[in-house]
């Protein structure tokens, strides 16, 4: 490093640490804005091909963008824009909505129950047997059904609009549940008719299913907690037990992205955008194209929400069964979206399309969009680790210029094709199990790809996301055992 530039290995981006834990990519033509990376230096990409700072850069060339193009502590590379990318563009000076943006799992999110039974009382028989229970219930793999069999297109359309809503309304939860989600469990703004039928075929029977790659439904306590006020207002004290579910849309809005994906690329010259990656592909927000993909996304996020809200109530049966305790939603947040949000950009409240792929949003407490009973702590912000660390539950903060954006989890270090080069399922179990975590694989070549090596130190995470003034921490939460996708 000379001149506090930073050259990073196999990328072609220079980088100005600006102050600690922010990084700046300067504005260069084709950028319309410069890159804004929130890191330290051990968590920039370091995987030999990993072109996520490049993806920074190319993010920064899209039509409307307005601030710069952020990238949160957990960065790697992803399709178009990096996961861990956040970028907002202005819907009234010709502001695009990409769905490289959101990914193909749209609406993949992360949701923390609170159980009635602290650690020590639940003990090692009790927690076996709730293992066994959700190893047996709770669908995961590949192309596997989920627990709610919709009846048909109809059923579905009314599931597409209502969301979380829907699914409690049908007797899938409690009303409370609402009050503790992002959007009350519902995304406004969901069009079926723009969810093609290929895509709704592939989610009839996919609702309350984990699915596979990084999907978890997991078990752990409180280890720690340093705000008690702010964990006592979220519901949560030491040594609690928790359930942690981690995943989204599943096959529905995989194709909802396919599909909108193909027709933007085509489009692309009939509104004379050039942009520098194909998956990158984009339309005017304020088209009829944006409008249909906005549509069908907010479709697939409900349909993300809803399932799981369906792997909730499943928990909730077993923990009833095995421990005689119940489950309380401390908070379901979405990390991959598209939303139209109003913020101040120059000094003029704005309209904006503000994409997180891979982020999710962080409120600061006194925002007036979150439930009354949250106003004064802040949204919780919930950050998985790996099955083999922590995972931790944060709470946003003021003056945060990424739109009120943070990291969503550890971020990879190692592709699935090295994962598996280096780790075996089976060994990891072992050794998982030897320090008292319970694991249930739904293979052993899915448990090796998300081996705890292949992720970055999920604490250094937590400690950027803090030290760049994004989210701070209220607890740290350890496994006891997980159930794999």
């Amino acid at each position: 490093m000379a001149d506090g530039r930073l050259e990073v290995k196999d990328v072609e981006i220079a980088l100005l640490e600006s102050s600690p834990y922010r990084f700046r990519i300067e504005q260069r033509e084709p950028m319309r804005v410069p890159g804004v990376v929130f890191a330290s230096r051990a968590l920039l990409p370091q995987a030999s091909g990993d072109k996520a700072l490049d993806q920074v850069a190319n993010v920064a060339t899209l039509p409307g963008i307005v601030r710069a193009s952020f990238a949160m502590p957990d960065i790697h590379w992803g399709y178009g824009f990096p996961i861990g990318g956040v970028a907002a563009t202005d819907i009234g000076h010709g502001g695009v909505v990409s769905p490289g943006g959101v990914g193909f799992d749209i609406s993949c999110g992360v949701r923390l129950l609170a159980a009635g039974i602290d650690r020590e009382a639940l003990g090692h028989d009790r927690t076996r047997r709730l293992m066994d229970i959700l190893d047996c219930t709770i669908p995961r793999g590949m192309g596997r059904g989920g627990l709610w069999k919709l009846s048909g297109a109809r059923e579905m359309d009314e599931l597409l609009v209502g969301g979380a809503r829907y699914a409690v309304e049908h007797g899938h939860g409690v009303p409370r549940d609402l009050t503790r989600c992002e959007d009350y469990g519902v995304l406004d703004g969901a069009a079926p008719g723009q969810v093609s039928a290929r895509a709704v075929e592939r989610g009839l029977h996919q609702v309350g299913s984990l699915g596979s790659g990084n999907h978890f439904l997991e078990l752990q306590a409180v280890d720690q907690v340093y705000d008690p006020a702010t964990a006592a207002a979220f519901g949560l004290r030491a040594g609690q037990v928790c359930v942690m579910i981690h995943c989204g849309s599943r096959g529905l809005g995989h194709q909802v992205c396919t599909d909108h994906v193909r027709v933007m690329d085509q489009e692309l010259h009939r509104h004379g955008i050039q942009v520098p990656d194909r998956q990158l592909a984009c339309t005017p927000v304020d088209s009829p194209r944006g409008r249909a993909y906005l549509g069908a996304m907010a479709a697939a996020a409900n349909y993300g929400r809803a399932n799981r809200q369906l792997l909730s109530e499943a928990a909730r049966h077993a923990f009833a069964t095995a421990a005689g305790a119940g489950l309380e939603l401390v908070y379901d947040i979405s990390h991959n979206t598209a939303k139209i949000e109003t913020h101040e950009v120059d000094g003029v409240a704005r309209p904006l399309c503000v994409h997180r792929k891979g982020a999710t949003r962080a409120l600061p407490p006194g925002d007036p969009s979150l439930p009354e009973d949250l106003v004064r702590a802040g949204q919780p912000v919930l950050v998985p680790g790996t099955m083999g660390t922590a995972s931790y539950v944060m709470v946003g903060l003021p003056g945060n210029d990424a739109f009120h954006s943070a990291c969503h989890g550890a971020g990879r270090v190692w592709s699935r094709h090295q994962a598996l080069r280096m780790v075996r399922g089976e060994r990891l179990r072992g050794e998982l199990e030897a320090r008292g975590i319970a694991v249930r694989p739904s293979s052993w070549r899915g448990l090796a790809e998300e081996a705890p090596q292949a992720y970055k130190d999920v604490d250094a995470v937590v400690a950027v996301t803090e030290g760049a003034g994004l989210a701070r921490p209220v607890a740290r939460l350890v496994p006891l055992g997980v159930v794999k996708g």
